[in-house]
């Protein structure tokens, strides 16, 4: 594979304040995760930055539409357009975020190229929309309903595209069990933290062969919240159950090693919540591990 790109993408538009007057500390993760050498070791280009607009943290349920609708609209397209001229260049885009409101430029991205699939690693499922919700608030927890196309128009239906990814498509691996029910029996694929922690890899990858063969190639997306917080707890919403860094190294490279891979990113580490910086240099070994056998 190889041609890696590094770029960052430090958007934290799509999570809610942690508490009045604080700005979500994902955007740092980007700069935090390259001081442990990302560039060098994975081999890659530089990408550089797309540059995301001005947080706003006031909303409410009565405002309409999402918390900085507006914001997550214009960094998408910026962000596709970035993505867009990578693959052209024949790259192999490597994310740093940033929330998981960046995998809607990915599949945006991808929708115009063809039909792509993409593996949602998560601890929660990102499924909240009307259609299980009294209302909807932030993109973060809800980027996966938005890129099946249960979102705002001028997120889920940029050029009439909507859904940017099919359900039939969509692979989520390493959700809590108690999160998976309502993306299940929407048709999601879904193995959980639980039963990849049990029972090994392979199931998941079987489902990914099967699932992506016919299609024109997939995306990874990674909240690293799939962790279990004994291993990283630098996290918006960190639950026990999860993964553990040896499986989702495995998991990634298997992954990467099946035809069509178009590109990764990584999601939710939050630098203000590793004060001594040994969560982003695990999070930073992760991901060098998995991609290192396909340079």
């Amino acid at each position: 594979m190889g041609n890696f790109v590094l770029l960052d993408a430090p958007s934290n538009l799509g999570l809610r304040p942690p508490a009045e007057g604080v700005v979500p500390g994902c955007h740092k993760a980007p700069g935090a995760l390259r001081d442990h050498g990302l560039l060098t070791r994975l081999g890659a280009r530089e990408g550089g930055v797309v540059t995301p607009p001005r947080y706003l943290p006031a909303w409410a349920p009565g405002d309409g539409g999402v918390r900085n609708a507006a914001g997550i609209a214009a960094y998408t397209e910026a962000l596709a357009g970035r993505l867009a001229k990578i693959r052209a260049d024949g790259g192999f885009p490597v994310v740093l975020g940033g929330d998981c409101s960046i995998a809607l430029a990915a599949m945006l991205t991808l929708r115009r190229e063809g039909r792509f699939g993409i593996v949602y690693f998560d601890g929660h499922d990102d499924f909240r929309h009307l259609g299980n919700s009294a209302h909807v608030s932030s993109v973060g927890g809800e980027a996966l309903a938005v890129v099946t196309g249960r979102g705002q128009p001028e997120l889920a239906d940029v050029d009439g595209l909507r859904p940017y990814v099919r359900d039939e498509d969509v692979l989520v691996l390493g959700v809590r069990a108690e999160e998976s029910a309502e993306a299940r029996e929407a048709g999601l694929r879904i193995v959980t933290s639980q039963e990849i922690m049990a029972s090994g890899t392979d199931g998941a990858l079987a489902a990914a062969r099967e699932i992506f063969a016919p299609l024109d190639g997939f995306w990874i997306h990674v909240d690293i919240d799939t962790l279990d917080p004994e291993f990283v707890s630098a996290v918006d919403s960190p639950d026990p159950g999860g993964l553990s860094p040896d499986r989702l190294v495995d998991l990634l490279g298997g992954l990467l090693a099946i035809p069509g891979a178009a590109g990764l990113e990584l999601t939710i580490f939050d630098p203000d919540l590793d004060p001594d910086g040994t969560q982003a240099a695990l999070v930073a070994d992760c991901l060098v591990r998995a991609l290192e056998g396909t340079r």
